[in-house]
């Protein structure tokens, strides 16, 4: 089996590592990715204009390549110029952040993975959940880093790769959105639904006086805030039984969700 394997959080991001880890015994990994963090940039395809391409060497020393576009762009690079015949699965991931819910739309990562299904390559898209009170952890020095734990994200991603070599795609799905918890109770894998969204988004302006530490950070010193804006989002803090978000909040373990690129919905009855 010949898998391309690309993300959304760059080249070098530590999870690209981790997912060609997980699978590499299983068969032969390609790494193609932007050459930068490319988070919530959606399906955004770069047409008609030049890419930097660039062989660049991983942590483990291996070879991979980085592309001057988006996530899609990385996949399009990948099947379409990299490797010598369009890989049999394209994984997306390992993401450092949830992907899930109808939001999923605008993840470069999950994106990323539609547009495999697009040129018809089936599609995993991975993503570790981090939770803040568990994932930040002191060095002997006493400073604060965030611990990238993947180990249950690998074993999870190889099983469920394991199971595609041995007995396919499942039919009528065409990619899987696999999201794993940092802090999980439950190793058991939970097939689930979207959830309507992941995300509570409002705009902020300057006279937002309880979230000016937030509005404030990115600006430049001196810099002229009157016409400026924020959007900013919370996390949903409830999901229904059975969705990806219960999976992973409530019951603290892996969600796996099956889902097709056709968003066609047939079900107008009498309307």
């Amino acid at each position: 089996m010949n898998i391309l394997i690309s993300n959304d959080d760059g080249v070098f991001a530590p999870g690209i590592l981790a997912a060609k880890q997980a699978v590499e015994d299983l068969a032969n990994v390609t790494v193609v990715a932007p050459d930068k963090n490319n988070s919530s940039v959606g399906r955004r395809i770069t047409l008609f204009n030049h890419l930097e391409f660039k062989s660049v060497e991983l942590e483990d020393g291996s070879v991979a390549y980085s592309v001057s576009g988006s996530p899609a762009d990385a996949v399009i690079v990948g099947a379409d110029y990299v490797m010598d015949e369009k890989p049999d699965l394209v994984i997306t991931g390992i993401n450092k952040g949830v992907n899930i819910s109808c939001d999923i739309t605008s993840s470069g990562t999950v994106c990323a993975a539609f547009e495999a299904v697009s040129i018809g390559i089936p599609a995993i898209a991975v993503s570790l959940f981090i939770d803040p009170r568990t994932s930040y952890k002191q060095d002997e020095n006493g400073e604060w880093y965030l611990d990238y734990d993947f180990t249950l994200t690998k074993k999870v991603l190889h099983d469920l790769v394991l199971k595609i070599i041995d007995e396919g795609f499942p039919e009528d799905i065409d990619l899987f959105n696999l999201n794993v918890p940092s802090n999980y109770e439950s190793e058991d894998v939970a097939i689930t639904h979207l959830s309507p969204k992941m995300l509570d988004k409002h705009v902020i302006d300057n006279s937002d006086e309880e979230k000016s530490d937030i509005f404030n950070y990115p600006l430049d010193e001196n810099q002229n805030s009157d016409d400026l804006i924020m959007i900013t989002s919370n996390l949903v803090q409830e999901y229904d039984e059975g969705s990806d978000g219960y999976a992973l909040f409530v019951e603290k373990r892996p969600s796996l969700t099956p889902l097709s690129l056709n968003m066609t919905s047939n079900e107008l009855k009498d309307w």
